[in-house]
């Protein structure tokens, strides 16, 4: 609050984003948690989160380069929501789980598929370096609207690929926080993305792989809008 109001002393366009949070001791996200997703990928209804985790060599900020890597041709995107944990917990109940989120950010959870489906252990195809937008910034709970729904929209090339409200999640967020720090205990900074709509490339006819050129645009309403552009790994 002490700069409130204060001029700028840089241009934004002269800046180098990070990732949100550039080192998140965890990354937990969230599989098939639209109904949408869930029946493109033909898995099976359950009972409890789908959840798999990244490392932090996999982040880029805004506006830096999304790295489809040399050992495949099948980058794809995955537009999702993420929130940002700012109060440590452990077995938080579903009640008192937004007292425990310092703020939400728009995330690419972009997945390399030929690596993700060498088995049914997801973490392959969610690894290669910088292949997940995070960012722009940290928007905090008094930014969003009472009921705290937000619309997702995903664009490639300006061409809306996903559309969907956080109200339509499978796990509500509170749900989730409770399930993840049933087994871990959650730490500021810790990030949970918290899954993406139907629409992904990989279940298009034909599939629509990302190439080096194209622009991903992750779009959350009252959150910001991410932006990356694709480039070939030399």
């Amino acid at each position: 609050m002490a700069h409130l109001g204060d001029a700028a002393d840089h241009r934004l366009a002269d800046l180098r984003l990070l990732p949100v949070i550039p080192q998140p001791a965890t990354i937990a996200c969230v599989g098939h948690n639209y109904e949408a997703h869930r029946v493109e990928t033909q898995r099976d209804p359950t009972v409890h989160p789908s959840i798999f985790f990244r490392h932090p060599e996999s982040l880029l900020g805004d506006g830096a380069p999304l790295v489809r890597p040399r050992e495949s041709e099948q980058l794809d995107y995955e537009g999702e929501l993420a929130v940002v944990i700012g109060t440590p917990g452990r077995r938080i109940p579903e009640a008192d789980a937004w007292k425990h989120v310092a703020g939400l950010s728009c995330f690419n959870d972009g997945s390399v598929r030929d690596f993700q489906h060498h088995t049914r252990q997801f973490g392959p195809g969610k690894n290669f370096a910088h292949t997940a937008g995070f960012g722009p910034a940290l928007v905090t709970l008094d930014e969003l609207p009472p009921d705290h729904t937000l619309e997702l929209r995903t664009r490639v090339n300006g061409q809306l690929v996903q559309q969907a409200r956080t109200d339509q999640l499978i796990f509500s967020i509170p749900a989730v926080i409770a399930y993840v720090s049933t087994f871990m205990t959650l730490q500021p900074g810790d990030v949970i993305a918290t899954g993406t709509p139907g629409g992904v490339g990989a279940k298009r006819n034909p599939p629509r792989w990302l190439q080096p050129g194209d622009e991903i645009e992750v779009e959350v309403s009252s959150v910001g809008l991410l932006r990356n552009t694709v480039v070939q790994e030399i």
